[in-house]
């Protein structure tokens, strides 16, 4: 059987007060029309259509290559944008899913489900339902006296029974494609709204004769629609939990899971321990045995086995087997620490590479350097990188030993065995196995801090 989609994705979302389009609001670093779309995609689909309309250029951007879409010029409600959608989907056979795009915490499994039990009921229409402990703003889902769904109340419609129910609609359905599209011909806007409702197609189903069912949700958190930023949050919290959930479960210690942010593109391998209050942001990849203490912050990084990272924040950045950063460091994009490298405390990295075993313990700035192995740089030390308008390379070799407080100005190359002086300023190349000294030389002037201003006697 051929299966469908029609996302909708048109509307402004007022309450929301934001010029960014509703459905473009992130939930755990991800829009919710693209966890939508992500839910969508765990099962088989011949196609999928994302109707859009407000700021609807800013809504194709973010579409995945290949999804088709149309735009809903004027939004005349969801059974209007449903119905634009017909020169795609309205003479194939199959069944046809209906979901909101400000529904992100509805999952595959939710939809698979849902097509097979609207297979199974041999229905025309299923409703995707709640039961909601304050149903206060949902449509309600009105039964018969044998169970069966009667028709789809909205709350603006709805008498003082009607509004007594707690079975809600969720706002998803699953169609027979072409029943639905034939349907859609026959509403009106005859409501409190003036728009076409998606709901009335129930009763049209109805008066004909034809089967309607509801299948319930298991947990109401699922059913979520995004209205206003208060609902953002409540979507956030519960993600947060499921992500925080599937990662404990794949083997993952979170000593708080209550404190720990990570968002839904990261990925986290077993046997990796992360402290409270840590983030975990973008595409980052964390490898086995890795250990990330209280307050850290990573965003894009790919983080490999047996890596520390100590109260430290690290972007767009790639930290070898075995290497470890921290407390208060700073790895900026463009990173590279090598297996077995130590960044301390209060160090900072930019757009640099670092060869296997190079260690710079303390406050120290390597910004466009190419170091080689088991270099060592002392505390103080830094790559001046910059002139004001360009960017400027830094190459350090095998084995070199950087003395504390050097000021190492780019361009320049250190050989391989090399030492800089501590305090020295490197402004010229420093040849393999040389010892360089770039100080003035020392003066005592004897007696002379009697006339200076600090001197208290004896």
């Amino acid at each position: 059987m051929n299966k469908f989609a029609i996302i909708l994705a048109a509307g402004k979302g007022t309450r929301m007060k934001s010029a960014l389009p509703k459905v473009l609001h992130k939930v755990a670093g991800k829009s919710m029309l693209a966890h939508v779309l992500t839910s969508v995609s765990e099962v088989d689909m011949t196609k999928n259509v994302v109707i859009v309309g407000h700021e609807a250029d800013r809504v194709i951007a973010t579409l995945p290559r290949g999804t088709q879409f149309v735009k809903q010029a004027e939004q005349l409600g969801t059974g209007h944008a449903v119905k634009i959608a017909a020169d795609l989907l309205a003479n194939e056979e199959g069944a046809t899913l209906v979901i909101a795009g400000d529904t992100p915490l509805i999952t595959g499994q939710t939809i698979d489900e849902l097509f097979n039990y609207h297979f199974a009921q041999n229905a025309t229409a299923t409703i995707l339902t709640a039961i909601a402990p304050n149903p206060t703003g949902y449509g309600r889902i009105v039964r018969g006296a044998d169970e069966t769904v009667e028709k789809i109340v909205e709350q603006k419609d709805a008498n003082d029974f009607e509004k007594a129910i707690t079975e809600i609609n969720t706002g998803t359905y699953v169609f027979d494609n072409k029943a639905l599209f034939k349907a859609l011909g026959e509403l009106t806007t005859d409501n409190a709204q003036g728009e076409y409702y998606l709901t009335d197609v129930i009763e049209i189903f109805k008066k004909a004769g034809q089967t309607v069912a509801a299948h319930v949700l298991d947990d109401f958190e699922e059913s979520l629609g995004v209205n206003d930023r208060v609902a953002l949050a409540q979507a956030e919290v519960t993600m947060r939990k499921r992500i925080n959930h599937g990662h404990m479960v794949n083997g993952v210690t979170l000593i708080d899971p209550a404190t720990i942010y990570i968002e839904s593109d990261v990925t986290i391998e077993e046997e990796t321990i992360i402290e409270p209050n840590v983030t975990i942001k973008g595409n980052t990849f964390i490898g086995k045995n890795v250990l990330i203490t209280n307050g850290s912050r990573i965003e894009n990084s790919e983080i490999h086995s047996n890596c520390e990272v100590r109260n430290s924040t690290v972007e767009g950045s790639k930290m070898s087997v075995g290497s470890n950063c921290g407390p208060y460091a700073h790895l900026r994009p463009g990173t590279v620490l090598s297996e077995e490298v130590h960044v301390g405390n209060f160090v900072e990295i930019k757009g640099s590479t670092l060869g296997k075993g190079t260690k710079a313990g303390h406050l120290t700035y390597i910004g466009n350097a190419t170091i080689g192995e088991k270099v060592n740089f002392g505390a103080g030390t830094i790559t001046a990188n910059y002139d004001g308008q360009n960017k400027f390379n830094t190459e350090i070799d095998d084995f070199a030993f950087i003395g504390s407080n050097s000021t190492i100005i780019a361009p320049v190359h250190i050989g391989k065995n090399a030492l800089t002086a501590a305090g020295s300023i490197v402004t010229e190349d420093v040849p393999e196995d040389a010892v360089e000294i770039g100080r003035g030389k020392q003066v005592n002037k004897l007696g002379r801090a009697k006339k200076m201003p600090h001197y208290r006697g004896q």
